[in-house]
């Protein structure tokens, strides 16, 4: 149908006019919202596609490429604070090569991913403050060079914006620092060599680092960002497998660099860096003459930032003399800490990641077999010694004595292979440069929960009652997990025991992460089907925080066949739990919601959105006139097609491509437009309309009922298995039940448990009407 010129004035007060083929805006036009929100460019059957500039009342205006309703490709946004973006969009947030320049003069120019700083770039404060380097999320993570206006540099390692690993520190004086960051304090050995001192050749580390000889970053050939060499960057291509989920449905902000980045001033710790002996002290008073002669270097260790032993050279002779401080106060606090707490912390997870990279290269190269009776015996063990120094078996590190306890080393290694985990990927996640960082637990157990760098496994303690559970029923789980691969339960991969120097023992799991995806996880839920006390306090409800039954306000309905799969499952892993006298165990429900009226977003002014800066835009979706919001139609579910999406096993699930009867009983995939493609599994990127009950008010709310629908991606697994119905769990029983009603608690018997929790699924998971 041929476009023909037309101007059209709605009765909420919209005016169209430009092109349009049959009802819908197509080719050239200009609409314009009551509001003062006008966008003038190119339309392609409704929705703003080409070329064109959106403009806000509030003085924001964007001019740049569109696709599909979404700011996307190459454009220029204006914020009415006068910040200003120019550079590459991907779904309506900064995505690829961008220069930024803030409204308090801050000028971020490098790579963007999802709205955050992510890759190399380069960032000036209005101080004179600079860093270039690598970025992770909008902080300062992997190499990099901070150059303070004082004169001082620090050239190394950075994680979540914080010095983090090896790195040299340069003084304004002259002086230089090398050594090992943790966290943004000195940890480890290095070296300090005095302003006049010979120090190493600084060309290894530009090298290292990705600086030429003159210490130049490597980023690009020029300072800033040349848009037009932008839009031919293959940098910013992606295929649509690789889109990820974004943060614009839930309105996060950006803001300027946090203050513990050091933008402002050097670190106080290096602001007086010369030695505290009175040698040093000499050294640094005058007897310039006597240093140039015998220069004097310093050799430091320190401990989480705290200096606990410094030795003396000289580099005529070459000599070292011992110069241990008085650090007593340091020592006795130090002692007083929480074994599990600072340092200690810190301790028990180098030891972790030394004590499974030892297990799993020994027991890898071992021939595959079946596992035997012998193989869940309590003498299949693999126990080590770890001296600090090493030995013929270990290698030195910098962590404490320690003994390492591998309990059930070929079961285990089996099911990794049963789970689909190669060892190498494995020891890598968990034991690579990046390590492991803590988690706070969502439960009461105390435990302390640790997450691998890329996240696909959690570590977390265990007491040593659910150590015995597990031992008890690995050979029953074995042959579970064997037997239906799309089981719920959780994936244990290795179960491991440190003894500490002073007789400590630690004990840990380590079990694959259910939300591991691409996609944000914007509600999180512990569900066990009891009800007393299953509610969270609203004042402590957080993004991620981890609610409970009654916390829960909504419904899903699924797929005929999906539903289907999942309730056998669900019956089936009950049943074996069941039948080892299990309870406490709950479903864990993570949820992906999308947004149900993409339109309004981004036609709200940007002074409208919050009290923060926003700067990323929410979908566009325009159509003639503007209709009051209407349900979503649901997710997208197609044939499934091995070639178009990831189907390596997660850490989580390794089951089957589940079918469909909404196409035709096929294996499908899921596609969230604009997004991703994602294979659907028990339990991984299941598709779901959330049935959301909103009451009018006290008086209607026993007889009206209303719901707004959302379409979710739901993750799933059944977690906390490990709790025997036992005499303890009996007596609790017996108490509560005097005063709350049995079936509101938590520990009943574990057949009731298991009905109990089913019934209460089905009512969360009802059939479609």
């Amino acid at each position: 149908m041929e476009t023909r010129p037309v101007e059209r004035e709605f009765s909420n007060g919209d005016v169209y006019s430009g092109q349009l083929k049959g009802t819908l805006p197509h080719g050239k036009g200009k609409y314009a919202w009551p509001d003062g929100i006008v966008y003038e460019g190119d339309w392609e059957e409704g929705k703003i596609s080409g070329r064109g500039k959106l403009m806000w009342s509030s003085g924001a205006k964007y001019e740049g490429d569109f696709s599909g309703g979404y700011l996307h490709s190459f454009g220029t946004l204006t914020a009415p604070d006068g910040s200003v973006y120019a550079g590459a969009w991907r779904m309506n947030v900064r995505h690829g090569l961008g220069r930024k320049e803030y409204c308090n003069s801050d000028v971020y120019d490098g790579s963007w991913r999802e709205g955050l700083q992510d890759g190399s770039g380069s960032y000036s404060w209005y101080n004179g403050n600079r860093f270039i380097g690598n970025w992770k999320k909008g902080k300062m993570s992997g190499r990099g060079v901070m150059s303070w206006a004082n004169g001082d540099l620090f050239n190394g390692f950075w994680l979540n914006g914080l010095r983090h690993g090896s790195g040299v520190y340069k003084y304004a004086d002259g002086g230089f620092y090398f050594g090992t960051w943790s966290r943004g304090l000195k940890d480890g050995s290095g070296v300090f060599y005095p302003a006049g001192s010979k120090h190493p050749s600084l060309k290894k580390w530009h090298r290292h680092f990705g600086y030429d000889d003159t210490g130049n970053f490597l980023l690009s050939h020029n300072s800033t960002i040349n848009i037009d060499d932008l839009r031919t960057s293959k940098a910013v291509s992606r295929s649509l497998s690789e889109l990820t989920t974004t943060s614009v449905l839930t309105r996060t902000s950006e803001r300027y660099p946090d203050d513990y980045w050091s933008t402002s001033d050097p670190p106080r710790n290096f602001l007086h860096h010369g030695p505290s002996s009175k040698s040093a002290r000499s050294v640094d008073s005058g007897q310039s003459e006597i240093r140039d002669k015998n220069p004097i270097v310093f050799e430091r260790e320190y401990m989480q930032g705290v200096l606990i032993k410094e030795r003396i050279m000289s580099s005529i002779d070459m000599s070292h003399r011992a110069r241990p401080l008085n650090l007593t106060k340091e020592v006795t606090v130090s002692a007083c800490v929480s074994f599990l707490g600072g340092k200690w912390n810190h301790y028990l997870m180098l030891n972790l990641q030394l004590g499974i990279r030892y297990t799993v290269g020994k027991i890898t190269p071992v021939p595959p077999r079946e596992v035997r009776a012998s193989d869940f015996s309590e003498r299949a063990r693999i126990m080590m010694f770890f001296p600090r120094n090493g030995s013929q078996y270990t290698p030195p590190h910098k962590s404490i004595d320690f003994d390492w306890k591998d309990y059930c080393p070929m079961v285990f290694r089996n099911l990794r292979e049963m789970f689909k985990l190669d060892a190498a990927d494995y020891m890598m996640s968990i034991c690579g440069d990046d390590g492991l960082r803590e988690i706070s637990s969502p439960g009461k157990s105390g435990s302390i929960f640790y997450l691998s760098h890329d996240d696909r496994f959690v570590i977390k303690t265990l007491k040593r009652s659910e150590l015995k559970v597990l031992l008890r029923m690995l050979p029953r789980y074995y042959e579970h997990v064997g037997n239906y691969e799309n089981t719920l339960i959780t994936k244990f991969f290795g179960v491991h025991r440190i003894k500490l120097k002073w007789g400590k023992k630690v004990r840990f799991v380590v079990m694959g992460n259910m939300f591991c995806t691409e996609l944000k996880i914007h509600r999180r839920y512990d569900l066990k089907g009891s009800t007393q006390g299953r509610f969270t306090a609203k004042n402590k409800i957080g993004e991620k925080t981890t609610m409970k039954d009654l916390d829960l306000a909504y419904e899903f309905q699924m797929d005929k066949l999906l539903r289907e799969a999942l309730f056998k499952q669900i019956i089936l892993d009950c049943s074996f739990l069941e039948s080892l006298q299990i309870l406490d165990y709950s479903l864990l429900l993570g949820l992906h919601f999308r947004a149900p009226d993409p339109l309004t977003d981004i036609l709200e002014p940007p002074n409208e959105m919050s009290d923060q800066e926003s700067d990323s835009i929410a979908s566009v979706d325009v159509s003639l006139p503007r209709e009051p919001a209407i349900p979503p139609k649901g997710l997208l579910m197609v044939t499934h097609e091995p070639n178009s999406v990831n189907t390596a096993p997660g850490p989580h699930i390794r089951g089957s491509t589940l079918r469909a009867f909404s196409v035709g009983e096929q294996e499908v995939d899921l596609i969230l437009p604009g997004t991703a493609r994602l294979r659907v599994q028990l339990g991984v990127n299941m598709p779901a309309q959330a049935h959301h009950k909103l009451r009018q008010d006290k008086e209607e709310s026993g007889t009206v009922e209303l719901f707004e629908i959302y379409d979710v991606v739901v993750y799933m697994g059944i977690i906390d298995i490990l709790q025997e119905y036992n005499m303890k769990k009996k007596v609790e029983h017996t108490c509560k039940s005097m005063k709350y009603d049995p079936m509101t608690i938590s520990a009943i018997e574990p057949t009731l448990y298991s009905k109990r929790f089913i019934d209460f699924l089905l009512k969360v998971f009802p059939e479609k009407a």
